[in-house]
Formats: C-alpha cells, structure tokens, sequence
C-alpha cells in the first residue's frame, strides 16, 4: 500500500450525525427510528477541539496501515455528540468503511448473553445461588484439578462447593477457554475439540464442557471462559427457545436492533467490513473472510460468548438501554435494580480483580478504580470489548456511551486505550 493510496484514504472520513443508519445503498431492511438525537458536541459537555485529537490519532492509524478503517461513536447526555468512519472497511476493493457498516462482535456478545438470561432471572424461574447442576444436570459430577504431577497428568478432587449461576454470569466458575493457555485443563479442551470452530449445539457443547476437569476451585479465581456459553444453555433451558430466537423476541426486536445478527448472514455479507492481521512490519494483513469465514459459522450454529455481528448504531441502542438503567424509549428490557446488580462488582472482596481496578459483574468489566486501572473513565463504569478490536463503555456518571469498532485481531489493546482515553480528555464539563 504506497503512501498516497494511504493519504487517499485517512483523508476521507464520513461524520454522520442526521441520522444512526445512515446510506440505502446496503439496506436490506427498514433503517431503524434514530435512538437519540444528534447534538453539537459543545451542548452536551464535549470539546470540538480535543476531538479533533482523537480525529488525529485514528486517522494517523489508517494513514500509517496498522488499521484498514473504524468507526467511532460517542453519545452523551442522551444524544448522539459524535459518528465518524475512518477509511475503509476493504482495502483490496476500495471500499470506503461507513457508519452503518457490519462488525464481527466476537466477546461483544457476552453482555448480550448476559442481558438474556437476566430477562429470564426477572421472570424468578432461577436465583443466582442455585447450582448450576439444578438446571443442567451434566455438570453434578465435575473435578477440580488439585495440582499437577511429576509426569504433567492433572491430580483432580472434588469441588469444595458446587458451581453457582453466579459463577457462570462472573467466570469463577473454574472453566477455561483452551486458546490463550497451556494449562492441563487448555490442554484436555484442545484434545476433546471445544472451541468455537465445532458445529455443537449448545446444550451438546455444554455437556462435553462437562466432561472436562475444572482449573480451580468454583468461586475463587476469575479466569476468562466458555461460561457465556453456558449461559446461553440456560437460556435455552429456561426459555424453551433457541438462543438466538429467544434474543430476537427478548432484546433485538423491542429494541429495533434490525442489523444484529449471528455471524455472518449471506444476504448481509457485502456490508461487512473485512478482518485484517498485522503484517511482520505491523502494518495490516488481510485475515479471515467470507468464504473462509470461520465467523459465518455462527449464522447456523449460534453461541453466547463470541457469536454476534452488529453495528455501531444497533449496539448503542442495546448499550444506551444498559446506561438508562433497562429502559430505551418506552421500551424496558431489565429493571432499573436488575441493572444495578448487573453492572456491580461481583469479584471483591474475596476474588482477585481482573486486573488493578477492573472488576467483574453479571457480563461486563466494572471499573472500579480509574487510578488503580491507570485510565481515564469513571469508577461504576462498565465495560467490555472483542478479540475484533471492538470495545464498548457505558459510564452512568457521565452520561457517556463510547464505541470503537474496527475489524483488527488479535485485538489491539492499545488502540482501543488510546482510543478511549481521546474520547475521555474530550470532556470539557
């Protein structure tokens, strides 16, 4: 990619603020109503200036090749303050990114998993106490791993206390997920296929989770996991409907969440932007797409904790639900307390953090010390992103929903930090 194609590029992003969807070039369907308003960013508390740092930073990412192109959404206050695309959502096409573009969520599903099953809470059919073992049965006879010997076999015991529905909401469940570690238990999960790739359904997924020892002790480490799948099992369990059908009536439909969807649909392919790798140099690679699509996968065979594709305006409107305490519009989805349970820190005091000043609730990190965290944002801020390069904040104590979505994996964490920090330092009262 020579320099001037590079220039072309960064020197094109489109702000859309009239409208969330906007373009009926790709539409398949009626664009949803707007969710909010469209505001200059001076009249909910933003400084145009200090954007314009941000505008700099994302730009100068595409223009340098270590992004292909991304979208960025801020709302503020109940309005929609800022929507921007930065280059392109397929660089081999020329194909500009927009607004309205279609991103892979991977882990961004697992606060849409968690809002499901939380609908069914509300509905008393479980209480978050209740063994996991009450509802599906397979997982009555798991093992610990105590420790592993001289030969590398894992040593197992039993758990000193079953697992809890809270556990699989929080991940201190004792489940791994076979793809970031070498552990006994990564290891027997590499050996038996779980991983997202398979065509199980959830309930068969499940229940060969179950099969698997357990890394430790339920309820005393947080330790990222298959358990948002899980989840979906009980979704299912409770709902007498398929995950992805109990999402649609439960939380796309009310919400007028029109391009959410599980994996990649044919009928919406065009409109997705492309997965890029860095290259040995850093700058982007074409990764995994369309007919190679790994994520298609999903459109048939749904997951709860990396499954969904969106778009920036469909996950504000869930996002902007979450800030507004259940509710968008005169639509609830959860309680205003159900929220608040929801987006608590589940893990203090007894459960190490995620990470300094990162918590966990009921499917999202909770931010509870921006010093200990060393970032900017509120404490009660909640939070997660995806293996995409996808993040999303909801920060109640500045009416502040942030999305940065761009199609980038492995995730880059730095790109998303200083991307968050950017829109953070914007706030001028």
């Amino acid at each position: 990619m020579n320099s001037a194609r590079l220039r072309h590029r960064a020197g094109r992003p489109a702000v859309l603020l009239a409208a969330l969807a906007a373009g009926t070039a790709w539409a398949a369907t009626p664009a949803a109503e707007p969710v909010l308003a469209s505001a200059a960013p001076a009249a909910v508390g933003l400084s145009a200036e200090r954007l314009a740092r941000l505008d700099r930073y994302v730009t100068g990412e595409v223009a340098a090749g270590r992004k292909a192109g991304a979208v960025v959404l801020i709302a503020r206050r109940g309005h929609l303050a800022y929507l921007k695309a930065y280059g392109e959502a397929d660089v081999a096409a020329h194909r500009p990114m927009r607004t309205d573009a279609l991103f892979r969520l991977q882990s961004m599903t697992k606060p849409v998993t968690s809002v499901a099953l939380l609908t069914l809470y509300e509905q008393g059919l479980f209480q978050l106490t209740d063994p996991l073992s009450k509802y599906l049965p397979e997982f009555a006879g798991v093992k610990v791993v105590k420790e592993v010997a001289a030969d590398g076999s894992p040593v197992l015991e039993d758990p000193v206390r079953p697992i809890t529905i809270e556990d699989v909401f929080r991940h201190t469940a004792g489940f791994s997920y076979g793809y970031f570690g070498d552990t006994p238990v990564d290891r027997a999960y590499r050996a038996a296929g779980l991983a997202y790739s398979g065509q199980l359904s959830l309930r068969a997924f499940a229940a060969k989770l179950a099969t698997m020892p357990l890394l430790y002790q339920p309820g005393t480490r947080w330790h990222y996991s298959f358990a948002h799948d899980v989840q979906a099992a009980l979704v299912e369990h409770f709902s007498g409907m398929p995950f992805d059908a109990y999402c649609q009536k439960a939380i796309f439909g009310p919400l007028q969440m029109k391009d959410t969807v599980f994996g990649v649909p044919p009928a919406k392919q065009a409109r997705f932007a492309s997965i890029y790798h860095p290259g040995p140099d850093g700058r982007i690679l074409p990764g995994d797409n369309f007919g190679a699509d790994s994520y298609a996968g999903f459109t048939g065979h749904p997951y709860g904790g990396a499954s969904l594709s969106s778009t920036p305006a469909d996950y504000l409107r869930f996002a902007q639900m979450l800030l507004n305490g259940g509710r968008l519009g005169p639509v609830r989805i959860l309680s205003r307390k159900t929220v608040e349970l929801m987006t608590a820190d589940h893990l203090a005091p007894a459960i190490p953090p995620v990470r300094p000043g990162l918590g966990y609730g009921l499917g999202v990190g909770v931010l509870t010390s921006p010093a200990e965290a060393q970032v900017l944002g509120s404490a009660g801020a909640f939070t997660w992103g995806g293996y995409a390069t996808t993040r999303a904040v909801m920060d109640p104590k500045e009416q502040l929903v942030a999305l940065v979505f761009a199609q980038y994996q492995p995730q880059d964490g730095e790109f998303l930090d200083r991307t968050m920090a950017l829109i953070y330092q914007s706030i001028a009262d």
